[in-house]
Order: C-alpha cells, then structure tokens, then sequence
C-alpha cells in the first residue's frame, strides 16, 4: 500500500509535466509563426520599396513588427461564472463573501447545467453499478458502457465548444456539463472494475485513473472552472458512488490524484479556488477512507504528498521560490496578505500537521506520524532556502511534533508499549527499546534543520529563527522526561547519556552560530539550551537539589551573558528561571519535599538558590529593570519560604505529628501562599500582557492563604477551643510562642507589605486593617496567656486579666499619640483617641462591674491620670500642629 502511495508521488509529475511542456511549446510556436509572419511582410515592404532601410519607423509601426498580434477572444477563453479577476488574487482570503454570493447567482440562473451534470455523472455511475435492464450484463461489460459514455460525452462536449463554444449563446456551459459527466462516467468505470468486480490488478486502475486525470488536466484547461469543478467533485464521489471494498487503502493514491489535477489545472489558470477546492477534495477524501480502515499509514503519507503539491504545483518549480511577506509578518505584525501561493501552501501545511498530529492507529503508525512531521519541518526548513514566503511553515509540524509527543504519552499505543517494556517487566538481559532514542532523533533532525536554516545567508529574523530551532529538541527532551518518563526503561544514566548527547549537539550550534555572527546572540540561546540540557542529566543521575542549583547556576551565567554581550533575552531567561524554582521550592518537589528531606539537602537547595539570585542581581545591569524586580521578588519570596520550612522542621521536632491542624500549624501551612501573593502584587508594576496572569496568580494565592487564616481564626483558635485538646495549647516561651507564629507574624507581614509596597489604595487599607486586627489578637491572647496558662479555652476572666486588657489598651493609645506628634499626623491623632476612648468604654462598662476592691480603685485612678495627661498632650499637639 505505502509503495503505492509513493508511486502515486513519483508518477503524478510525468502528466503534469507534459501537459506543461506541451503548453509552453506551443506558446512558443505561435510566437514564432507570428514571428514568421511579420518578418515576412517587412521583407515584402522592402522589396516592392514601401519600406526604405534607412527610412524611420515610428512607434507603432515598431510596436506592430516586433510584438505578436493581440489575442483574440477565441484564443483566450472568456472569464468563467466562478472566476475572480487575477488582481484580486493578492486579497486575504480567497471564498469571500462578494465570491459566495457571485457564484449563489450563477446557480440560480444556471442551475439546469449542475443538474444536468449530475444527472449525467450518475447515469455512469449507475452503468457500473447496477447494469443494464436488471442486471443482465455482465462485469466486463458494464465497466466498458461506462468508459464509453464517458468518452461519449467528452466527445459531444468537445463538438460543441468546437462549433458554438463554451461561454455565450445557447450552448453556454453545455460542452463543460458533458465534459464534465464524461470524465466521471470515465473515473466511475475504472474504479468499478477494480473496486467492484477485481478485472483489474491496482497497476492497471492506477494507469486508468492516470490516463484519465491527464486528460482532466488538458480538458481543464481548454473548458474553464466549470469542468474543473465537476470533474474533482465527481472524481472525488466515485469511490463511495459505486460501493466496493471502500476501504482500500490504495484509495489514498486516488485522492491524492484528483488534488494534483486540480493543482496543476490551477497552476496555469490561477483561478484560486480550484486549488482550494482540490485539496479539500483531498483532505476529506482520505478522511472518510480512514474511517473505514484499520490503520492511519496511508492517510499519513497522503497528508504528506498533499503538503507538498500544495507547495510545488501552485508555482511549478521543484525548488519553490515563493516571495515574502510570509503569513507570520501578515499576521504580527499586521501587514500585507501574501501571495495566493503561500497563503496556499500554509493552509495545506497547517492541515497536514494538525492531521498527523491527531491521526491514530497501532504503535507503528504513531511511530510513522512523528516520523512524517520531523521529516515535513526538516524539509520545509531545508526546501524553503530560496523561498523566503515559506519561512514560517517549517514551525507548524515542528509545534505539531511536540504536541503529539505529550498528548501520545497520555494514552497513545506507542506510549504504552515503551513503558510496557519497563527494567521491571522484560525479560533479563534483554535490549531496551528504542523509541524514545528515535524520536529525540527526529527532535534532532529537526532542530539541525532549523539551524541549517537560520544559517543561511540572506534569512529573515536570523535571530527568531536560531531561537526557535534550537528550542524544539531541548523541549522534546523535557517532554519526554516529564510525560514519557524515560528512566525506569532505559535506566536513569541511560536516559541521561541521551540528554548529554544533545547537549552535546547544542554546544556544536553555539560554535556555529558564534562563528556566522558578530552580536552572539544566538550563539548564547544554544549555550543556554546546552546547559539546561546539563542540569537535566544532573537531575537524572543525582539528587532533587541538583536540578535547583542548575537551575540558579542557569540564572547566573544569564547574567554573566547578558552583562558581556548586552543580550535582552537572557532577562526573559533569567525570569523563566525564577519561575520554574518557584515552581520547585513550593511545588515540585515543593515544600513536602522540604519538610522531611535531610536538612543539609534542604539548606542546599534553598540556600544555593538565594546565592544564585543574589549573584544574578549583582551581575545583572540596571537597565534590565523587569528581571531585576523579579530577581529581588524572587530572593525576598524564597528567603521567607526558607525561614517557613526551617521553623515548620524545628516546630515539627518539638511538637511532634499533633500540630498540623492547629492554630499555627494552619498558619504555618498559609504562609507561603502569602509570600507568593506578595511577590505576584510587587511584580504587578511590571506591566505588560503578563500582568494579568499575575493579578489572578496573587489573587488565587491570597484566596488559598485566607482560607487557611480563616481556620486558624474559627474552629482552631485555642481561645475557642476545648482546653483538653492538645493541638490547642499555646507553646514556647512566652511572646515567642505559637501565637507569635499562628497571628503575629501574619499581621506584621500585611502591615510591612501594606507600608513598604506599591499597593492600590484600597488594597493598602485591607492589608493594614487586617494586619492591626492580628496584632491585636495576638496582643490579647498573648495577655490571656500570662494569667491562664497554655490553655487560653478555659472558663472566665481574671481581675488581674481584665485590668491587663485596660492597661494593654491605655499603654497602645500613648504609643499612638506620640507617634501622631513625632510624624505630625493628624490621621495616627485620630487612631490614637479612638484607641483611648475605646478604653474609656471598656472601664466604664466592664471593668466597672467585673473588678473589686483594690484593684478597681486603681484601675480608675490610673485611668483618670492617664487621661489628664494624654488630654494635655493632645492639645499641645494639636496646637503646634495648627501652628
């Protein structure tokens, strides 16, 4: 079947070919017998003496001896119902509106000939299908009715261009409906007898369906669009119109045939749309074959060959020279539509990749299909080298690889059994498997391509383009590391001698790429791929920290890069960097990991990491303002994630397993969020398309960090709690215990964060209130403590507890007045008399009632001291203030 299907490749140029010749010469003969012609009647001037040699020519005598006469309107047919003048081949889209709806009139004033067409097509159809009067002929003879009236009609179509023609009068469009039906009634026949009745071997219907699709080809283009139309749609419904065995899949070979007949007819017309029509003939064909077949190879290599015709035939070149601008540049930015041509082929190259990269079938077909794109973007990068139109294109089945390469890994065949084949599962002794060295190879082959290609002399976007090829194997790489999961297969140094490998390959790129340019920018984007393929096989081979400190040595020697060679991208990399660490300290292996891995490794990863951001940010110029903000985000975010983990694993060792839904443990599990929340809100100034990603980042953050305060508030507050219950208790010494952890440190982190970071107003307001209101809380719990003990949920209030409160409160709104008058603020004077009417309330209404003796005596005394003197000192305040 595959043999066919690349016969049907080899084989379809010889017709094309051909017919192309056979035009072009005769072109050129008429040229010369126009030629001839008017060479001949200038020597007649001479000789009877009208002309004398010396004498001079005008203009237009010149004009009318050396150009060839005008064409006449029997030499060049006339435009057809479907056919859009050639200027507007350079617009966006080719089936416009204004397009649709010309051609809804022609149907509605010519809709006798489409039916009558059909009506013809069917009639061969029915030949082959059904017989003559019940059945009564047989196989052999059905099959040649077909063929003949087919061969009729073309006949009677040609007789009636030839006579009346094909554009005006009574026979508009008829010789184009018998044309029409006739190369229908032809396909029909042929495919009948081999799909049906098996007269013929596939050698023999496959030189039919050539012979017929030449002839397709020259009738096309003497009879205009119509035939064109009719024949590819009548071509394209023969298969499934005279039934059989409809899932050969020598039917790929078919299709592709109609597509290359409607390319090369529209090759030469330019009506556009033909070639539209032709590869969606194509597509959709092979689609519906697929559903009926066991396997996807043959709809593969049909995706392929159609790819490639629609980059060849449009222009008829081998090497194909389409112009710029590419769609890319169409696209983004927004500029000028490019040619019909490449507007085509990226059409046809989008399809394919999108159809290889979902087709499905056994593991030798996904196999197959990853083959297919590799050798799709290879040759694209590669055949592209003289047609800068087709830049871009090569990207479409590189980004179809790596999709397929993660989706594949979810519940694909070839997936399965490469992890089938496990060290664990096969026989011993036995050889791994080789499929992931085969498509890293293809990966590889790829990215060699793509540099080959941004190599060459005169590339547009050098830079984008060595970027991108040296991207597309490091990230299969990851893919296979992350999805496939390489390693218990081919064993962990195994895998990681694949990696170093390609680093190896990168290192060569980086020598290349050093030597092609001056500035060494992307000499420095393969050093950076190089060495994130190094700190991967560290990965593999060593411990958790490993891949962490690669990733900060990453960061340095970006910094190192960007400093030397003044490289903007390296401040791209280096935020990269700090994200993916952000993503290994809190998530994987994340915090868990933190929690019960040895201490050292723990001091090392965290450790190691701060050094490298703190050397990135010395190294790091000032102008690189982004990375640096997230540099000094990052630090700060990772510092605090540090001390979190540092006093969880003390905490951990002193309180043993009772703490994690306590009232700090709860906290202790929200801090981190906080800190995320934060570095997001600091780097919200950024700005840029991002800012978004990280309002909702901080935003889901800081949801996750309230749901766990709000916990440690509600059903864990120990002053709620039973005083039975162990995970209730206050412990540490005093002030430094687990209500510093659980509601101090929380507050004092939204206070500083409320004063020290560039916040929206009303967000400033929350982070202070909520701040005060943990203070405050720790404040009274920690007073609650003093008298009660570790167990705040006990019954009742103390005397000496109560008047602490007042005395707690007085001493709080002292301190807020004299910082009113140190500042000279008149919002903190304001908190400050709040604070001391509130304790005014509090003695007067509870501390009236719930104290006695001696100790009320002196509450009040001390009370109405206080408030002479801070009434004093008020008004002094508020007059040096007015003054």
């Amino acid at each position: 079947m595959i043999g066919w299907v690349l016969a049907a490749a080899l084989v379809l140029g010889l017709p094309v070919a051909v017919l192309i010749l056979w035009l072009r010469v005769s072109g050129l003969m008429r040229s010369t017998r126009a030629l001839e012609a008017e060479l001949a009647a200038l020597r007649r001037k001479l000789a009877s003496g009208a002309v004398v040699p010396d004498a001079v020519v005008t203009e237009a005598e010149a004009e009318t001896i050396l150009l060839p006469p005008a064409p006449t309107p029997e030499d060049v047919p006339a435009p057809g119902p479907w056919t859009p003048p050639e200027t507007e081949l350079s617009g966006p889209i080719v089936l416009r509106p204004d397009r649709l709806a010309a051609l809804a009139r022609w149907l509605r004033e010519n809709w006798v000939y489409a039916v009558s067409a059909l009506s013809l097509a069917l009639a061969g159809v029915f030949f082959v299908q059904y017989g003559v009067e019940r059945g009564l002929l047989p196989p052999l003879a059905r099959v040649g009715l077909a063929i003949l009236l087919g061969a009729a009609l073309i006949v009677a179509g040609e007789t009636l261009r030839r006579r009346f023609g094909d554009r005006e009068g009574a026979t508009a469009y008829l010789p184009s409906t018998f044309a029409g039906a006739g190369l229908v009634s032809i396909f029909a026949g042929v495919l009948a007898a081999r799909q049906m009745y098996g007269l013929i071997g596939a050698e023999t219907a496959f030189a039919g369906l050539m012979a017929t699709a030449a002839l397709a080809v020259a009738l096309g283009w003497v009879y205009g669009p119509l035939l064109a139309a009719v024949g590819l749609l009548g071509a394209a419904a023969a298969p499934f119109l005279v039934g059989g065995d409809g899932a050969s899949d020598w039917l790929y070979a078919h299709f592709a045939l109609v597509a290359a007949v409607g390319l090369a007819v529209d090759a030469v017309r330019r009506w556009a749309w033909v070639s539209v029509l032709a590869l969606a003939l194509g597509y959709t064909g092979g689609g519906l074959i697929l559903l009926g077949s066991q396997g996807s190879a043959g709809m593969s290599l049909l995706l392929v060959v159609l790819a490639g015709l629609a980059v060849l035939l449009p222009v008829l070149r081998v090497w194909p020279d389409h112009p710029r601008p590419m769609i890319a540049e169409a696209l983004w930015p927004r500029g000028p539509w490019p040619e019909f041509p490449v507007r085509l082929a990226g059409g046809a190259v989008l399809a394919s990749s999108l159809g290889l990269m979902v087709v499905q079938g056994g593991a030798g077909d996904s196999l197959l299909a990853f083959a297919l794109l590799a050798g799709l973007a290879a040759v694209l990068c590669l055949w592209s080298a003289r047609a800068p139109g087709l830049g871009d294109l090569a990207a479409l089945p590189a980004a179809a690889f790596l999709f397929r390469l993660v989706q594949e890994a979810q519940a694909g065949p070839l997936a399965r059994e490469f992890a089938g084949q496990a060290l664990d599962l096969r026989a011993p002794e036995s050889a791994a498997p080789l499929t992931v060295s085969v498509l890293l190879a293809l990966a590889t082959l790829i990215t060699l391509a793509g540099a080959s290609r941004a190599l060459a002399r005169g590339v547009a976007y050098p830079v984008a383009s060595g970027l991108a090829a040296v991207l597309v194997a490091p990230l299969a790489a990851l893919g296979l590391e992350l999805f496939w999961h390489p390693a218990p297969v081919l064993g962990a140094y195994g895998w990681a001698l694949h990696v170093m490998a390609l680093a190896a390959v990168m290192v060569g790129l980086t020598v290349a790429f050093a030597r092609a340019d001056a500035d060494l920018r992307r000499a420095a984007h393969a050093t950076l791929a190089a060495l994130s393929l190094i700190a991967l096989a560290l990965f593999l081979v060593t411990t958790k920290t490993a891949l962490t400190l690669a990733l900060a040595a990453l960061a340095v020697v970006a910094a190192a890069l960007d400093r030397r060679f003044r490289l903007p991208e390296m401040a791209w990399f280096i935020q990269a960097a700090v994200a993916v660490l952000g993503w290994r300290l809190l998530v994987d292996p994340g915090l868990d990991w933190a929690s019960f891995a040895p201490l050292g490794q723990v001091v090392l990863a965290f450790g190691g990491t701060l050094a490298g951001l703190a050397a990135a940010y010395l190294l790091l110029g000032a102008e690189r303002v982004s990375a640096r903000v997230v540099l000094t985000s990052g630090f700060a975010g990772f510092a605090a994630l540090f001390a979190t983990v540092l006093v969880e694993r003390w905490l951990d060792a002193m309180a043993g397993a009772d703490w994690a839904f306590s009232h700090w443990g709860l906290v202790l599990a929200g801090l981190p969020w906080l800190i995320v929340m934060l570095v997001h809100l600091v780097r919200l100034p950024l700005g840029g398309w991002l800012r978004w990603v990280r309002a909702g980042m901080a935003a889901l953050a800081g949801l996750v960090f309230a749901a766990f305060l709000l916990l440690a508030l509600g059903p864990a507050n120990p002053l709620l709690a039973d005083p039975r219950d162990l995970a209730a208790l206050v412990r540490g010494p005093l002030v430094l215990d687990t209500l510093l952890l659980a509601y101090g440190v929380p507050g004092l982190i939204l206070l500083a964060a409320a004063l020290r970071l560039p916040l929206p107003r009303l967000l400033r307001l929350g982070f202070l209130v909520l701040g005060a209101a943990l203070l405050v809380l720790y404040a009274g719990l920690e007073i609650r403590r003093i008298w009660r003990g570790p167990a705040l949920g006990v019954p009742g209030v103390t005397q000496p507890e109560l008047y602490s409160y007042t005395l707690a409160l007085m001493l709080s709104g002292a301190a807020l007045l004299w910082q009113a008058i140190a500042r000279r603020s008149q919002g903190l004077r304001r908190l400050a008399m709040a604070v001391i009417g509130l304790t005014v309330a509090k003695v007067f209404l509870i501390d009236a009632s719930g104290l006695s003796g001696l100790v009320r005596v002196v509450s009040f005394l001390g009370l109405g001291l206080t408030l002479a003197g801070l009434a004093w000192l008020n008004r002094w305040a508020a007059a040096r203030q007015a003054g």
